[in-house]
Parts: structure tokens; sequence; C-alpha cells
């Protein structure tokens, strides 16, 4: 079978998630991780990010130096680059990792994990750029009916969003591939290649996989921005390890200075910053991404420091709605301090603390 660029991107991707833990469980080990008050060198900070669009703010600020700038000569910087939600989780959760770009509902299974323990939002990044792919001829959700559709992981964040909207139209699913509309959890590069060969119908899928799949003859049937207020909606926030946020609230300050940093040269230099994140993935996966793939999927998003937190929640209880989780209660999830004190440095308006 050939081999596609982007399954490439997914696979290196895994495999520097899996040097990255390693590495990252060997640092937790070490005495650099103390603060640097404490006589034994600078405070090392781990910080986790998907090499894709959605996470355009990390991977800006890191390739243009945003993030060790603001972190100045007391702060180590070690990133590490992860492909799916639940392995930065583990890497959170076992010591490797003391902060991570990650979507909402990752966001929200560690929360619920660690009985609110282990982990905090301190700021947003962006929303958007999430969309339902259709094969021609399909054009209402009825026309869905018997069809399969792709989606990146079995209760992840576009697939509950898939099944919530179904159910909405009247269409059942089942978490075994059952129902109405069969669901198929695939890698996004693997969708790709299916929607090619005709094995599926459609996919509900994030940049730039949306683009890729209109580009290989699809056609948008849902964007997803349509489905929220004013057309907003979390993809990617900023977590932090509530230990690491404990013992060093500084160096979180610093972190989400280089956030709010980050999303400024984002928004204002988006030529420069389109550049940086193609060669950013070329470094990690020896393939830039397409440049001219990375415009298509840009005006999709928005990048923005509010984390959004009614539509993580919404989404929560759209996934409660599908049978796809329990309830959980979000009070202390949200440690927005650090945020507003930046936005108020940079001139900006605050965000409310939910």
């Amino acid at each position: 079978m050939r081999r596609h660029p982007l399954r490439r991107l997914v696979t290196l991707a895994t495999l520097a998630a899996l040097g990255a833990a390693t590495l990252g469980t060997t640092a937790a080990c070490g005495d650099d991780s103390e603060g640097a008050g404490g006589g034994s060198g600078p405070v090392t900070l781990r910080l986790g990010y998907f090499p894709n669009i959605t996470h355009a703010p990390a991977v800006v600020g890191v390739e243009k130096g945003i993030f060790a700038e603001k972190l100045g000569a007391d702060v180590k910087l070690e990133p590490k680059t992860f492909n799916a939600g639940p392995a930065a989780i583990e890497a959170v959760f076992s010591g490797a990792l003391d902060a991570t770009y990650i979507g909402p509902n990752p966001t929200v299974n560690a929360f619920s994990k660690s009985k609110g323990e282990a982990v905090r939002v301190v700021s947003g990044a962006a929303s958007g750029g999430v969309a339902l792919v259709v094969k021609p001829g399909i054009n209402s959700p009825q026309d869905l009916k018997g069809k399969k559709v792709a989606t990146p992981q079995l209760g992840n964040t576009q697939d509950v969003a898939v099944r919530y909207w179904l159910k909405q139209q009247g269409l059942t699913t089942t978490k075994e591939g059952g129902g109405d509309v069969k669901i198929v959890p695939q890698e996004n590069a693997q969708t790709v290649e299916t929607f090619n060969s005709g094995a599926i119908d459609a996919a509900w899928v994030p940049e730039p996989f949306v683009s890729r799949l209109v580009n290989a003859g699809g056609k948008v049937l849902v964007d997803e921005r349509d489905l929220w207020p004013d057309k907003k909606f979390v993809i990617t926030n900023l977590l932090v390890s509530t230990k690491f946020l404990k013992a060093h609230p500084d160096v979180v300050q610093k972190l989400v200075d280089g956030q709010v940093a980050a999303n400024e040269f984002v928004n204002t230099k988006p030529d420069e910053a389109q550049q940086a994140i193609s060669d950013a993935i070329g470094k990690i996966t020896g393939k830039p991404l397409d440049l001219k793939l990375i415009k298509q999927a840009w005006p999709t998003l928005e990048f923005t420091n509010d984390p959004i937190p009614t539509s993580l929640k919404a989404g929560l209880d759209h996934a409660v709605e599908v049978k796809l989780t329990e309830p959980v209660d979000l009070k202390g999830l949200y440690d927005l301090t650090y945020l507003n004190k930046a936005l108020k440095a940079a001139g900006k308006a605050e965000v409310v603390q939910p």
C-alpha cells in the first residue's frame, strides 16, 4: 500500500510522544524540576503540544522562541510533541509533563479521572476548525442513513459532536458502529485514504483534514462553527498540572504570558505563523505540511485566549446525552487569574472566570 505523507506525520508524531514520555519521566526524577531559588538550577517546564494547525499558538510559540523569551533564563523549556490527547494526559498523570495544549474532551476526562485534583485550565488557544465533510450526493442529514462516518477516536471531541448532531436529526448511532449511521473511529490520516477509496462516506474531523477531504472531492455539509453561539467553541486550551502550578506559579504566569504573546503573533503575522507551522512539522516529521493546505484551513480557525468554558460544558452535556460519559462536576477546572493578569498587561480585555 502506498504510504501517505500525513500517515507518516501521525506515525512519527506518535513515536515522538513515546520518546517524550520516556524522557519526561527521567526528567521528573531529576533535581532540575525544583525551583531556581532552591539552589538546584533552573526550573524545567515540560510543555506538550500537537504538531498541527489547531495548536498553532503552541507550535509558533516554540518555533519562534516566544515561550523561551517569556520564560527567561531561569526556566528551561522542554517541548514535547504528541499525536493524541490521551497520551498527553497520561504523561501529565505520570509526572512526565507539566503543561500541555489539548482539546476539550481529554481535558474533561483528566479532571474527572483525578476527581478534580490533577489539572487546571489556565488559558484558551483556539476555536473552530472542525467540519463534517461528505461525498457528493449527500445533501442532508437523512442522506447519511445507512452510511459510514469516520471520527478520530471513539468518545473524542469530534466523535461526541457528530453523534450528538445526528441524534438531533433523529438518527441513531451506537458505540459498536451500529444504528442508522455507522460511526467508524479511525486515525485522521487513515480517513483521507478511506474517503478516497470509498470505504467511508463522510467524516467529522478537524483541520487540516477537512481541507484534505475537500480537496479529495468532498464537500462540507456541516461547519461546526454554525452549531455554536457566536460561532465559537473551544478546540484547544492550555492545561497545567496542579502540582506544578502550586510549586511554580511564577513559571505558569510566564507560560501564559507566552501564550498571549504567541496568539498575538499568530493573529497579526499570519503568513509568518503559517510558515513557522510548516517548518516545525517538517522538523518533527521530515516533511513540512503543505503551506497551501495551511492557508486553506486557516480561515476556519480563530486563535483566542478565551477558553470558552460554556462550550466545554456543553460538549460534556452532549457526551452524557449520547451515553459516552457520565456527568462531571467541572467546578474548579479553570484558574484564569494568570490569563487575566497577562491580558491586562498586554492591554487586552480580560475574560470571565467561570
